[in-house]
């Protein structure tokens, strides 16, 4: 089976590490996340993957200029204006030539979904369309999909009132999707998949879904971009964090060939020509490729490559984007982010903040 990976958005949410790195090639946990999606899609036997782009789509080619990605070949279908959810997969879909049934995956969701059991699901059941479900805590920030006994879905429920959803199933962010989904969906316009296509195929009886347990989570505002990292490294996923890492005599995962000069426990993960100096902690956090900690705390936090913090420094519950410096002295905390090649000032109190990059 094909499939068809959306990947066209801006991440304003994540802003400002977006406003220089497509969303899906920020790493989690040192690997990008489109490698971690396609991956994924590897495993269950999809080596074909279509690449439904629109935002910074140059950043996609020069990564993988052999068209491969972790084991998949792509093809690539870039919008020639932002088309939404559904007007994406109509647009790509038409441009691969896909024909067949088909998988759609959102490229902001990290998930250990049984893939193929969705598959199966969806040939049994007799649907046009099936999604995939997951449950969460508190359904209100997103979309309910209540379902029959059999699976058929009987409503969407977007973001319904604290108390009031019938169930606390969502949906997971894949579809299995027959290839007469594609041609209703108009050509003309912009066409959001959850609000219009799928409620309208529900009203007849064609949408199907499938609940999980699996590890999901969304990855589209810094709390869950770094809730993400920090999952990969303390062992929430039934997966290590990164191809080649390896656990240090402390119990933090390495990768390469680091400079640690301190003990840094479990919960952590420092990559490839990272230094962490004399006096420095590090705890619940991720230390890129190429970083510098030099004599400072870094706690339950994400420095993306080539970061620096400088001596005093404190991070704490942040995001500092790639070859950002963090002043001597300066302290970044409540969940602040730090854009690319952004410089904090010594002694700058942040908190909350937000920092443009270059």
């Amino acid at each position: 089976m094909r499939a068809l990976v959306l990947v066209g958005g801006e991440g304003t949410r994540l802003r400002p590490l977006t406003l220089t790195i497509a969303k899906q090639m920020l790493p989690v946990a040192e690997v990008t996340m489109i490698e971690r999606v396609v991956a994924h899609l590897a495993v269950h036997g999809i080596d074909d993957v279509t690449l439904s782009m629109g935002y910074r789509p140059d950043a996609f080619l020069a990564a993988f200029p052999g068209d491969r990605c972790a084991g998949a070949r792509l093809t690539y279908a870039v919008e020639p204006a932002p088309l939404d959810t559904a007007g994406a997969i109509r647009f790509a879909a038409s441009h691969a030539a896909i024909e067949e049934t088909f998988l759609v995956v959102n490229g902001d969701v990290l998930s250990d979904l049984d893939v193929g059991a969705l598959i199966g699901f969806h040939g049994g059941s007799g649907a046009t369309a099936t999604i995939a479900l997951t449950p969460v805590a508190d359904p209100s920030a997103f979309g309910v999909v209540p379902t029959d006994a059999s699976g058929r879905v009987q409503a969407f429920i977007e973001k319904p009132p604290s108390g009031t959803a019938p169930t606390n199933l969502v949906n997971a962010g894949f579809y299995v999707l027959e290839p007469e989904v594609v041609q209703r969906i108009p050509g003309d316009r912009r066409v959001n998949i959850e609000r219009e296509t799928f409620p309208a195929l529900a009203a007849e009886g064609s949408v199907y879904a499938l609940a999980s347990d699996a590890y999901w989570t969304d990855t589209g505002t810094p709390e869950l971009y770094l809730r993400a990292n920090l999952h990969l490294v303390n062992g929430s996923t039934r997966h290590g964090p990164a191809p080649g890492a390896h656990r240090s005599g402390d119990g933090a995962w390495v990768l390469g060939r680091p400079v640690i000069d301190v003990r840094i426990g479990a919960g952590s993960l420092v990559g490839d020509a990272a230094y962490v100096g004399r006096h420095s902690t590090v705890g619940t956090s991720v230390v890129g490729a190429g970083c510098r900690v030099e004599g400072a705390s870094v706690t339950g936090s994400v420095l993306l490559p080539g970061a620096v913090v400088r001596p005093g420094a404190v991070v704490e519950g942040s995001i500092i984007g790639p070859g950002a410096v963090v002043g001597e002295g300066a302290q970044v905390t409540g969940m602040s982010v730090v854009g690319e090649g952004a410089v904090v000032e010594r002694g700058a109190r942040l908190d909350q903040a937000r920092v443009p990059g270059s």
